[in-house]
């Protein structure tokens, strides 16, 4: 039911210590929309059990879907959060043809729910899970809300990728809203330009907004409290899947000094990651060494013919099903989602390691 995977040096240090929560420092969080609630049942049982009682800091780092996630999760009570974000995220229903400003105005009421009255405080306060949201700000045409334009930017974008992932870093940059006392640094070998943002009560709803509004299809976040003035996207035209490492960063008598962080968890939908947006239909593949630390998680392909309509959730359900089914079909798969947890449970109590597959990009 539940793939699992390990980068060589995860696989060597999990052999050598077993599988146990302590061994993780860091937590990712893809892009892809609803495709994200396949792992509702995992999000639940690592946040409610796993890790539960985890007295040294774990980073959440998401992007879009993921970045909602971490701000979920982040909370004093992340189940709760997760379940707020889920069925309201579920049972949001459109007009035929919704307009850039109907889908963010849906999206506002989405995160309002997500933080509730004391939500965005318990994020920023919270000494242990540290959440870091990332987004992208937009240069040139990509930043206009004119469609033609905007949709030109993005095919320019597309054949830059082609050429090199590297050529994106003309138009976009990379934004990392990080908790307060994060040292958190991304390692990328695209050379992405990164500028971290603290987070506050003042931008922590714009940040997560910012990171799930998806060119041509929702309006762009202008001018988030403390950052730099300008147009901000969806995270997953950068960090689609992650493409990069991390470590962390402290001063040490004036001298910033890097210090490779723990191995990194993640629940992902697919054993397969694209590292940015525009890579989604191309061959091109994530570097291995960009998850040697990473053990990904992932529902088997037997799970997925297993649901209804034999597939995961996706942005395209929202225009192929009418509101009533799509959302029958939604909460279905949340509820099958419990046996994905299960599973993975019974893998952490039987320390069953023989069942970890060398991650192989």
């Amino acid at each position: 039911m539940l793939d699992i995977y390990a980068g060589s040096n995860a696989l060597k240090t999990i052999q050598e210590q077993g599988f146990k929560q302590e061994l993780f420092t860091n937590f990712l969080g893809a892009s892809g929309g609803p495709k994200w609630f396949i792992l509702f049942g995992l999000d639940k049982y690592l946040f409610g059990d796993f890790f539960q009682g985890r007295s040294t800091e774990l980073n959440l780092l998401g992007s879009s879907a993921g970045a909602f996630r971490a701000a979920a999760l982040t909370q004093k009570d992340p189940v709760q959060a997760i379940e707020r974000l889920a069925f309201t995220y579920a049972n949001t229903a459109y007009s035929a043809k919704p307009t850039p400003e109907e889908i963010s105005a849906h999206a506002v009421t989405i995160v309002d729910n997500l933080f509730g009255e004391y939500g965005a405080k318990e994020v920023i306060e919270n000494k242990i899970f540290k959440a870091h949201l990332l987004v992208a700000k937009c240069n040139g045409l990509t930043a206009s809300d004119n469609k033609i334009m905007q949709g030109a930017g993005l095919i320019n974008s597309m054949l830059l990728n082609k050429l090199s992932r590297r050529l994106l870093t003309k138009q976009y940059q990379r934004y990392i809203f990080k908790h307060p006392s994060s040292n958190l640094v991304i390692n990328d070998p695209y050379n992405f330009n990164n500028v971290y943002q603290t987070l506050t009560q003042d931008n922590i709803k714009e940040a997560v907004l910012a990171s799930g509004s998806i060119p041509m299809v929702m309006s762009g976040i202008k001018h988030i409290s403390g950052a730099e003035k300008g147009t901000y996207r969806d995270g997953g035209i950068i960090d689609y899947h992650f493409d990069f490492s991390l470590s962390t960063e402290k001063q040490d008598k004036g001298v910033n000094a890097k210090s490779k962080q723990g191995l990194t968890l993640y629940p992902h939908f697919t054993s397969m990651p694209k590292a940015g947006w525009f890579d989604k239909n191309s061959n091109r593949k994530v570097l291995a060494s960009s998850y040697e630390d990473t053990v990904l998680l992932a529902p088997s392909a037997q799970f997925i013919q297993s649901l209804p309509f034999g597939k995961i959730p996706d942005r395209t359900d929202f225009t192929k099903l009418d509101a009533a089914t799509r959302i029958k079909y939604w909460l279905k798969v949340l509820e099958e989602t419990d046996k994905l947890a299960e599973c993975f449970n019974e893998f952490v109590v039987k320390q069953d390691i023989a069942k970890i597959r060398a991650f192989q990009p």
